[in-house]
């Protein structure tokens, strides 16, 4: 078996719209095609006893244990490594359940798509299942259990902590758009100028100042000093010589800790002599050169969590230890304790496993004790110096037991520090007393503390806190959002987003939008290039200073990567035509709208899905959509548009001249076509086409009438505008036509309007491409044969796993199947094809060059332009 390719999908997807995390294996199972599972000996039985909590996957058969009956009855490889993906990654802590095999249009190579909870997860668990399928056909041993704790390392590794999870979660619960900023906790949350960001449980508006004051627990205990809180007697000391003297001072017991440390690192408490004192200094040196040394005081460790200085949450606190039973060695127990099904590994579960590290052996070579000794009966032992629930601590809550005093004393501390997310460590041996009269004191104020022991406390209710944490960054009526309008279809999609832009930007909006040459904020190209995939939608939706997002959005990405976001407000589909058949297992043209449908299927209920009327699959998507929906049309007798007029629907036509804008009976005319620019006096009807769903588009983001006119007649395609979109070059003595249309059906709708324009002869530079079927690259010499008095074949720079002789010869057949005499130049540079056509162009000639690489022909062409304007100014 060979992976031919596999991806994951971070967004809505051609497979599911609603399930965004999905893995897609293009997997050739080569000769496993003639071998189903019933035809494997042995098959069905090893795979049962290797994975028997596969009995859970129901399948086809809807039951319990349905899935073996399809591999005992006969079932391809690939379904079957599909199941192991989900189950394997199930067995490492992410019960993920969604899969799908479908064949790829080739014999014996499938689409295996399953679901993911972490990406890096998923793609390893498609590979183990690959090789654990075939260790299962070929009867061979594996170790499954390695490929587990594999995959729970690299969980560990790659997801978000519990506290950031728990925003996040919170944030998708409220419907707050978010994505990940880098490999660690920093995440934007909301879109353009609504974003905030979090890094753990810091956020944007976190006063920097204060997390530097927290940070240091010298300056944190000076400023609550000073302002009557309660804290500890003890001194910052550096060397063993002032630890001398400060423990003359304070006295033991002693708490002895770093300066800066976190996660309980360097901390060693309880301390009663000399030599565990110099020990505890050793510690807190290796985290920090300053080191605190506190009186230590009885009683119970408390967290107190403050958020937007209202205290929220709070929890008592116990360090991880055991309990002796006078048989069991340590060891032993802290085994016995680990098998509580609340503990996992790293943040898994509500609890964690308890490790057996430098800081237990310590404590235990204190005590004169091993891992193998032995306790006494109800003897407990504490395994480490700290409380932290990532060390093994439990915790428990009591939020409805703190003291009036103490909450006004927390929520006072967090003004005093300024954090509006803090966590205060407190002692004391009654949170429902008053801290001054327990004795207790303030320990530690900590910046972005752990969420973990609130959200799942060991004992105790539950408690929201991320809640707050959005509550605070998104107020009661401010939005996380900006205006996103997604444009899908074959033709049309830069043109229309384009327009859509230049509307929006008139209005006074910071404009984000993606394009097939590049992505644009407020109209300064940012990244050249075919820019219509996720990652450039990312880029608009992560600028701070776009308030409004217009995003092409092509079927590579979609297809690669899913969409960038998981709803939009306006979804429009321009048409869907025979292009980029047989890439990516996308062999039918129904296939194709099926990729494109997924702009409309995102839009919100509240939003609109605008559709082409004229064109059969474009108007099916309408019954998939959960949005209102807006038609287009170019013939105002289209019972569709009819139809929907009558229902009171939204619907644009062009009707006596008109872009007009209709609701129901009412029409309201937006500018007469001749007076476009784009229309070029009303020639190019492929180009009205593109005006209806970007005139909707404005009319639903109630943009003025007179507005909409404004904008449409004053967008003039240009190189700086629509750079290879209708670009006209008038010389001296003949005209260059520059425009990107690309595959039959463009050229078509382009011929539309060559026929109707003056000039003799017509010359077109044209080209095949690679990765596109015979017949495309023949039809696309048809369509030229038909349209250009002579044509010169030119080449793409890259050829697309095709040679040049073989596209020529489809483009070629095709134009002499048209025209047997019709006059073919061959010039496959296209810098040379365009040099040539111009020095050799006829008074009055049109010379139209459809290409691809937009940049470099308008620079060529402008060169030329300017070479001719030196020549007349000279010879003046």
């Amino acid at each position: 078996m060979i992976i031919r390719d596999i991806h994951a999908l971070r967004g809505p997807n051609y497979w599911s719209v609603n399930r965004h995390k999905l893995i897609v294996m293009v997997l050739d199972i080569g000769d496993m095609e003639q071998r189903p599972t019933n035809t494997i000996d042995g098959f069905h039985e090893r795979i049962k006893e290797k994975l028997p909590t596969l009995y859970e996957h129901s399948c086809s058969e809807g039951c319990p244990g349905g899935f073996f009956m399809r591999v005992e009855a006969g079932t391809w490889i690939g379904h079957v490594i599909e199941h192991i993906a989900l189950e394997i990654q199930t067995l490492a802590g992410m019960d993920t359940g969604f899969g799908r095999t479908r064949g790829y249009g080739e014999e014996g190579v499938y689409n295996v798509v399953f679901s993911y909870m972490e990406e890096e997860v998923g793609l390893y668990s498609a590979k183990a299942a690959v090789r654990l399928a075939m260790a299962l056909v070929e009867n061979k041993p594996y170790d499954l259990e390695a490929d587990i704790q594999i995959m729970r390392q690299i969980r560990e590794k790659v997801r978000l902590g519990p506290s950031t999870g728990s925003i996040i979660e919170e944030a998708e619960a409220r419907n707050i758009p978010w994505m990940r900023l880098n490999q660690n906790s920093l995440c934007q949350l909301g879109y353009g100028v609504n974003q905030k960001r979090i890094q753990a449980t810091v956020t944007s508006q976190t006063s920097n100042i204060g997390v530097e004051i927290a940070c240091d627990k010298e300056d944190t205990k000076f400023l609550l000093e000073k302002s009557e809180v309660p804290v500890p007697r003890g001194e910052i000391i550096r060397t063993e010589e002032e630890l001398k003297a400060s423990v003359n001072y304070i006295g033991y017991p002693l708490v002895i800790k770093p300066v800066s440390g976190n996660h309980g690192r360097g901390i060693t408490t309880n301390i009663q002599t000399w030599n565990e004192a110099l020990h505890g200094f050793a510690s807190a040196k290796l985290i920090s050169n300053a080191i605190i040394i506190e009186r230590y005081l009885e009683g119970e460790d408390y967290r107190l969590l403050v958020i937007n200085y209202k205290l929220v949450a709070a929890s008592i606190r116990t360090a991880a230890h055991i309990v002796g039973d006078g048989k069991t060695t340590i060891q032993g127990l802290i085994d016995l304790t680990n098998q509580d099904p609340k503990r996992g590994y790293g943040h898994e579960k509500v609890l964690t496993l308890i490790e057996v590290n430098d800081m237990t052996l310590n404590i235990l070579e204190e005590k004169g004790l091993t891992p193998l000794s032995v306790l006494n009966d109800g003897e407990v032992l504490k395994l480490k110096d700290t409380a932290n629930l990532s060390t093994g601590g439990t915790a428990e809550d009591v939020t409805d037991l703190v003291h009036p005093y103490n909450i006004f004393m927390a929520e006072r501390i967090a003004k005093i520090i300024d954090l509006d997310i803090c966590g205060i460590d407190i002692i004391t041996t009654d949170i429902g007393q008053p801290l001054p009269e327990t004795g207790g004191a303030v320990l530690e104020v900590n910046a972005g503390p752990g969420f973990r022991m609130h959200l799942s406390p060991t004992k105790g209710l539950p408690r929201n806190v991320a809640g707050h944490v959005l509550d605070m960054l998104y107020p009661l009526g401010s939005s996380s959002r900006i205006p996103i309008i997604a444009v899908a279809g074959t033709n049309g999609k830069t043109t229309t987003t384009r327009l859509i832009a230049h509307m929006a930007r008139m209005k006074g909006y910071k404009v984000g939008y993606t394009t097939t040459d590049g992505v644009y904020i407020q109209n300064r190209l940012m990244m050249a290039g075919d820019c219509t995939g996720p990652a450039s939608a990312e880029f608009v939706l992560k600028d701070p200073t776009v308030d409004f997002a217009v995003l092409e959005s092509a079927r590579g990405g979609l297809l690669r990567a899913g969409l960038a976001f998981k709803n939009c407000d306006i979804g429009i589909v321009t048409n869907v035509a025979a292009d980029h058949l047989g890439l990516k297992g996308i062999e039918t043209i129904e296939q194709l709208a099926r990729v494109k449908s997924v702009i409309p299927d995102t839009v919100f209920p509240h939003g609109y899905a605008i559709l082409n009327a004229d064109d059969d699959l474009v108007y099916e998507m309408r019954e998939s959509v959960k949005s209102n929906v807006a038609l287009f049309s170019l013939d105002e007798n289209n019972e569709r548009i009819i139809k929907h007029g009558k229902s009171g629907g939204l619907y644009a036509i062009y009707e006596n001249g008109y872009i007009t804008i209709c609701k129901g009976e009412w029409k309201m005319r937006v500018s007469k076509a001749i007076n476009v620019p784009l229309t070029f006096e009303g020639k190019a009807i492929f180009m009205i086409q593109n005006l209806l769903p970007a005139v909707l588009a404005g009319y639903i983001e109630n943009f003025s009438i007179e507005d909409m006119k404004l904008a449409l007649e004053s967008f003039v395609p240009s190189p700086a505008l629509t750079p290879g979109r209708l670009n006209m070059f008038r010389f001296r003595h003949f005209d260059v036509l520059v425009d990107y249309a690309h595959n039959p059906a463009g050229l078509s709708a382009l011929k539309q309007m060559i026929d109707k324009m003056d000039g003799y002869p017509k010359v077109g530079i044209i080209a095949g491409i690679g990765d596109r079927r015979v017949e495309d690259n023949i039809e696309i010499g048809a369509v030229a044969a038909s349209m250009f008095d002579k044509v010169i074949i030119r080449q793409d720079k890259n050829l697309r796993g095709k040679t040049e002789d073989e596209i020529i010869e489809m483009v070629y057949s095709g134009i002499k199947s048209v025209d047997p005499n019709k006059p073919v130049s061959i010039i496959t540079q296209e810098n040379e094809a365009v040099a040539i056509a111009i020095n050799t162009a006829e008074e009055g000639s049109l010379l139209v060059l459809c290409t691809d690489a937009v940049q470099e022909s308008l620079q060529l062409i402008m060169k030329f332009k300017e070479d001719e304007a030196k020549r007349l100014y000279d010879f003046e």
